[in-house]
């Protein structure tokens, strides 16, 4: 097994061994931690995962993003593009399916689909992080064809993770795109 493989492997582990309460309690703090960022004030449109396999809960903030009218977008998996994301309007009434990997998401409808160039933010989901910004994902590479040019767009990519996803160094592979910030319940990590 290589060292990334190994990597997510043990980060996963450690993640899932969080209780029900410690992912409450921290869903609640990384709710009030980004509602905060000057970037996440003055978005409009905001895009978003539902938290699975022990990933840092995200409800409380999307139930945020509500109320405060900013427009939430889900990542659903592109018919066509295979290894790409369309991300999708959700809403309280949004009707989820499930995908390949067993992850919700909406059902597609092209009429609510926006284009990266239209999101304000992205908040990506990760396995490990370092204190470089080095992102780990899952291995199939969407959010970094995702994030590919970021910089030359209006769009700002905030990686959120668990306390316990920092490690000292991830493998770092020619095609990861490192994020300029990285959020988790006790701490906002900036690289830029």
């Amino acid at each position: 097994m290589n060292a990334r493989s190994q990597l997510r492997k043990e980060i996963r582990q450690r993640r899932n061994t969080l209780s029900a309460t410690e992912q409450h309690n921290a869903g609640t703090a990384l709710a009030t931690n980004l509602s905060s960022h000057t970037k996440i004030q003055q978005a409009n449109n905001i895009a978003i995962y539902l938290s699975n396999d022990g990933e840092l809960d995200t409800e409380t903030f999307i139930d945020w993003c509500w109320h405060e009218q900013k427009q939430v977008y889900l990542p659903v998996m592109h018919p066509f593009s295979p290894g790409h994301l369309l991300f999708l309007r959700y809403q309280r009434d949004t009707l989820l399916v499930s995908n390949i990997y067993g992850i919700l998401e909406p059902k597609l409808d092209v009429t609510k689909v926006c284009p990266l160039t239209d999101l304000d933010i992205i908040c990506t989901p990760l396995v490990a992080f370092d204190e470089t910004g080095t992102r780990l994902g899952m291995g199939g590479g969407f959010y970094d064809r995702s994030l590919a040019h970021w910089q030359q767009t209006k769009l700002y990519p905030l990686g959120l993770a668990h306390d316990c996803q920092l490690v000292e160094g991830i493998p770092i592979e020619n095609w990861d795109i490192p994020l300029p910030e990285i959020i988790t319940p006790s701490k906002n990590y900036s690289f830029i």
